[in-house]
């Protein structure tokens, strides 16, 4: 199966993405069922070593670029990455870095922040041409404009940042968004992935 495809698979199954802010959030994540993560730690002489592992237990992992240390924001950065680090994919505010990346084979997620009109909507023909695998929207706190974005782009919807709590989640699943990611660890429980599942099996259908 193609990789995007099966990523967004298990996102459907899944509907959360866990952010490693920490190697000792590392831990935490596996000892969860959650097969995604976003790693937002580490720097150029760590970081294959945290790939690797959260690989080998079989987990789907992101790098965002502009949080790792070391790495250069560029075609041979990203060449590093593809070749000797290995991700499953990378997350980035910088379209141009989705370009390089879908070169080197990489599952792309581009972020978004919710800034202003003029913002969401270059952002969103942005969106149209680099054509990234997913788009991550912040704050995840803004339900109505999660479904409106949704409405506007069939790229898949992912959103994070602020939330806080179960109810967060689950209104951002129900305005459109495919998953949310977050940094909670005490989000990240079994018995909540179950039933974010049960409550929005709905929606794939």
């Amino acid at each position: 199966m193609d990789p995007s495809k099966e990523f967004l698979r298990r996102l459907q199954q899944d509907r959360l993405i866990a952010s490693i802010k920490s190697p000792k959030d590392l831990e935490s994540f596996l000892e969860t069922d959650i097969q995604s993560a976003f790693l937002l730690t580490g720097n150029i002489s760590v970081i294959k070593r945290y790939v690797d592992l959260l690989k080998q237990n079989n987990r789907f992992v992101f790098l965002h670029i502009e949080k790792i240390a070391g790495i250069s924001y560029d075609k041979e950065g990203l060449k590093f990455l593809a070749k000797f680090v290995k991700p499953t994919g990378i997350v980035t505010t910088k379209s141009s870095l989705i370009q390089l990346a879908k070169q080197q084979n990489l599952i792309t997620i581009q972020r978004l922040f919710l800034v202003d009109t003029d913002a969401v909507n270059h952002g969103l023909k942005m969106i149209e041409t680099i054509r990234p695998d997913a788009l991550e929207v912040m704050p995840g706190l803004i339900p109505n404009m999660i479904t409106k974005i949704t409405y506007k782009t069939d790229v898949p919807v992912i959103t994070g940042g602020l939330i806080n709590n179960d109810r967060h989640i689950q209104e951002a699943l129900q305005a459109g968004a495919l998953a949310v990611s977050t940094g909670k660890s005490w989000l990240w429980k079994k018995s909540l992935n179950q039933s974010l599942t049960l409550e929005t099996e709905e929606e794939f259908k």
